[in-house]
């Protein structure tokens, strides 16, 4: 048998190119290669090589960076059976064939387009998502992590690919250069690629906030996440042709005291608009609650008064702008149609 003989008794032409040059040896198994041909196979001169344990390259050479990850995703796929993986099909997704295994950290970063991480060729490791339970360990390029809760993958060039916000904590946990940290938390918010709160929430859980560059990159995480979102916020009124607010302003009563500072209010309507930028931080699960009571309290006093307060997330500013415009909208056009709201005055903040 040579590198070019087809393997039987199953053809191959179901699979996709990268398929047919990085198997399992469970799929070549499969194919009608026994134990003797695929160690001849992949003796020190010959066509073949072990990629990684039970992962074998149909070709010499070093691997693609395209192969590197089929090949790290065919070593943490769960089996069908023992010893045989999931068979791809002509219409089926990547899940079946790496079931329960996903990219994340850096590679995955990678993958979605960010600047900021190594070229894909350069890692030296490719770090896969697994559940916990799996019997599973690292070798050779590949780094196994695991989770009590496997996240639903995303699909980025054909390959099973973990959230940005899960990737991101998971390769924030293996940088120990501030920049760097900051640099690929920045960029995931500028990009677009996810809200400030998300990535919080996975930093949170991941138990990263206790290291002070991560602190640090967290915190103007947030402050560039609220810029951005104040932005979308000034584009989405000129856009939609909204009436101009005024923005960036505190609320008192006449003489009275402090009612609470909002991002956009509409005086002649009372109707203001309020960003809710907040994130968990450091575990302090009691003063996350405060804050929300605060918001909710102010909330509850402007409504008293006679105010209109929509809440709007960033999240919600970014993925419907048009349905918040026309929450927006709606409570303008329905101020005629309510009391008279309580005199306020309205000073910069």
């Amino acid at each position: 048998m040579t590198h070019n003989t087809p393997l039987s008794p199953r053809p191959l032409r179901h699979l996709s190119e990268v398929h047919r040059r990085v198997l399992s040896t469970a799929q070549l198994r499969s194919h009608g290669v026994s134990a003797a041909e695929l160690n001849d196979q992949c003796r020190a001169d010959g066509p073949w090589q072990l990629l990684l344990p039970n992962v074998v390259l149909l070709h010499p050479g070093p691997p693609t960076s395209e192969e590197r990850l089929h090949g790290a995703l065919l070593y943490a796929a769960r089996e069908s059976t023992p010893g045989v993986p999931v068979q791809p099909t002509a219409e089926g997704p990547h899940r079946p064939l790496y079931a329960e295994a996903m990219v994340t950290g850096l590679a995955a970063l990678t993958l979605y387009g960010f600047s900021s991480t190594p070229p894909l060729l350069t890692l030296e490791r490719v770090d896969v998502l697994v559940p916990r339970l799996r019997r599973l360990r690292s070798a050779g390029y590949v780094r196994v992590l695991r989770t009590p809760a496997l996240p639903t993958p995303r699909t980025v060039s054909g390959l099973p690919v973990a959230p940005v916000p899960r990737a991101l904590a998971d390769a924030v946990a293996e940088l120990t250069d501030a920049q760097a940290v900051r640099r690929v938390l920045t960029e995931a918010v500028r990009g677009g690629h996810c809200e400030p709160a998300a990535v919080v929430k996975e930093l949170t859980a991941a138990k990263l906030l206790t290291h002070p560059h991560v602190v640090d990159a967290v915190d103007a995480l947030l402050a560039e996440g609220r810029s951005i979102a104040e932005d979308r916020l000034y584009r989405m009124v000129g856009e939609y042709g909204l009436p101009d607010p005024v923005w960036n302003v505190d609320l008192r009563l006449p003489g009275g005291p402090h009612l609470g500072g909002v991002d956009a209010y509409w005086p002649d309507q009372a109707v203001a608009v309020e960003l809710d930028t907040r994130a968990p931080r450091h575990d302090q699960r009691e003063d996350e609650d405060e804050v929300w009571s605060e918001y909710a309290r102010k909330r509850e006093h402007l409504e008293r008064l006679g105010i209109t307060v929509v809440h709007i997330t960033p999240k919600k500013l970014r993925d419907a702008t048009d349905q918040q415009a026309t929450v927006i909208r709606t409570a303008l056009m329905a101020s005629g149609d309510r009391d008279p709201a309580a005199y306020v005055v309205v000073l910069p903040r």
